[in-house]
Order: structure tokens, then C-alpha cells, then sequence
């Protein structure tokens, strides 16, 4: 019987099985009951309540506009679609980058308010602290270096990062950092592939990659990249495994020309 149908529920304790056992760990967004419900079913090991919503459902440039509010309504939604999969909620720009105090409340709000089973914080070095702080009170935290999209102000653009040696050197200084601050996981995004397998064979806990490369312990998507639903971003790292804009599009159209032919509904479809 394969490590994975032992789970009843993935928790930070099978992560880590999955590394040790070089089993690679798969990862979607959700914002919403049945995205969840179907990803779950589909034996998505962590469904991820990103900071993305900010973009491909509110609709915003970036993922700055989103607030505490809507991340533990979405995540509450959510939540009634996993069963399985660990739920796992970005803190949203401005709930942790001031003190500790405050990351450690906010932090404290999502795990109280919501059935998630950890939180997610960019950074390194500098939220180390907080990331110690939140978790030796029991709370898990999935650190994110690389790009961090909650910085893209400060960086300037959405281009890789950790490709000239002082940046990697700080990008490794950074995950060992949050290893060592209690952090159960790490996402790794737009680095280099050989700089994402050296940070992978130094950590014991599980790196989960995005335009990082295939040596990471598990890969993440935000799942409206992947089924094709986004149509106006297509960077190197995303597959499509669908088109599916071009599927509802579809429909609703046949479903306009049905109703002004009056073809729907039909006798069949009515009382």
C-alpha cells in the first residue's frame, strides 16, 4: 500500500514522511467550496488558501489589496470542501510585517477562526522571529522565499530570483533560517533549478517549489493558471492542464443561442 493512502488526513507529519520517503507532495489554491471539494477528491495532498484570490478572484493587480477578512472567509469555505488535504492560509500583506505582537495575534485569529492547519509568511531572515514565536505557541508555518509577491514593490518585477551568487547565498541563508525557526515547510518560487535542489538537500523539511524546478519535495499551482481559466498569465513554470475558459465560454454561448431560439427549455426540461 503506497505512504499516501495512509493518510486520512495530511497533516505537517506526513509532509515530512513524504520527503524522507522521497514521495513528492502536490499542492493547489482554492478560494471557494467546490474548487476545494474537487481538488480534494482528486487526492491533492495541500490545498493552499493563497493571497492570490487577490488577483484571480478579486481581480487586482497584485496580492497587496487583500485583507485578514477575506482570507478567513475564503478559507472557511474552503474548508467544507477538504477533507483530506491540509489546508494552509497565506497572512496577508501587513498581518505580520510589523512586530511580533501583531503576527503572533493575526496568526492566532486564522487558527482560531478557521479549521486551517497551518499558516504561510514570506521571507526569511527577517521573520524569523515571528515565525519562532508563532510556532513554539503550537501554531505551523509554511515559510516562502524566492520571489515574494508581497514584495514585488521592493523587488520592482516579477523576474527570477537567486541568480547572481550574493542573492542565492542570502536565499539559502533565508531557508535555513526558518528551518531553524521552527518552519515545517518552505515554498521555493522563480529561483534557479540548482539553486532550489541545493536548499532541498540541505533542509529536512519539505520544499515545495513553483517555477522552481523539478528537484523540490513537492510542486505548487495556483489552480486557475493550471486549468486554463487565467488567460492573461503564462509564465514558463505553469502547464496547462486545461483550457477550460475556452470551455465555459463555449457553453454559455450555446446556452444564449439556445435561449433566443427558444430551444431551451425544452418539454422534457419543464414541469
Amino acid at each position: 500500500m503506497s505512504v499516501e493512502a495512509n493518510f486520512r488526513k495530511v497533516t505537517t507529519k506526513s509532509l515530512q514522511l513524504l520527503k524522507k520517503q522521497d514521495i513528492r507532495i502536490s499542492a493547489l489554491t482554492a478560494y471557494d467550496f467546490i474548487t476545494a471539494k474537487i481538488l480534494d477528491e482528486a487526492g491533492i495532498d495541500i490545498i493552499l488558501v493563497g493571497d492570490s484570490l487577490s488577483n484571480v478572484f478579486q481581480g487586482n493587480e497584485t496580492t497587496l489589496p487583500v485583507t485578514m477578512d477575506e482570507m478567513i472567509y475564503h478559507t472557511k469555505a474552503v474548508a467544507k470542501g477538504a477533507k483530506r488535504a491540509m489546508i494552509i492560509v497565506d497572512m496577508p500583506f501587513m498581518s505580520y510585517q510589523g512586530n511580533s505582537d501583531e503576527a503572533f495575534t493575526n496568526a492566532g485569529r486564522i487558527m482560531k477562526e478557521t479549521p486551517a492547519g497551518a499558516v504561510k509568511m514570506e521571507g526569511g531572515i527577517r521573520i524569523a522571529p515571528k515565525v519562532e514565536r508563532i510556532t513554539e505557541a503550537g501554531i505551523p508555518v509554511m515559510g516562502h522565499i524566492g520571489l515574494t509577491p508581497q514584495s514585488i514593490h521592493q523587488f520592482g518585477s516579477y523576474k527570477a530570483r537567486g541568480k547572481d551568487k550574493d542573492e542565492a547565498k542570502q536565499i539559502i541563508a533565508d531557508a535555513e533560517a526558518l528551518e531553524k525557526a521552527g518552519a515545517f515547510a518552505v515554498v521555493l518560487e522563480k529561483i534557479p533549478k540548482n539553486l532550489a535542489k541545493e536548499i532541498t538537500g540541505i533542509l529536512s523539511i519539505p520544499t515545495i517549489g513553483i517555477g522552481a524546478g523539478m528537484h523540490c519535495d513537492g510542486q505548487i499551482l495556483v489552480t486557475n493558471d493550471m486549468l486554463g481559466l487565467t488567460t492573461d498569465f503564462s509564465p514558463r513554470f505553469v502547464r496547462r492542464y486545461a483550457e477550460l475558459s475556452e470551455v465555459i465560454k463555449n457553453s454559455v454561448e450555446n446556452y444564449v443561442s439556445d435561449i433566443r431560439a427558444g430551444n431551451f427549455p425544452t418539454d422534457e426540461e419543464s414541469y
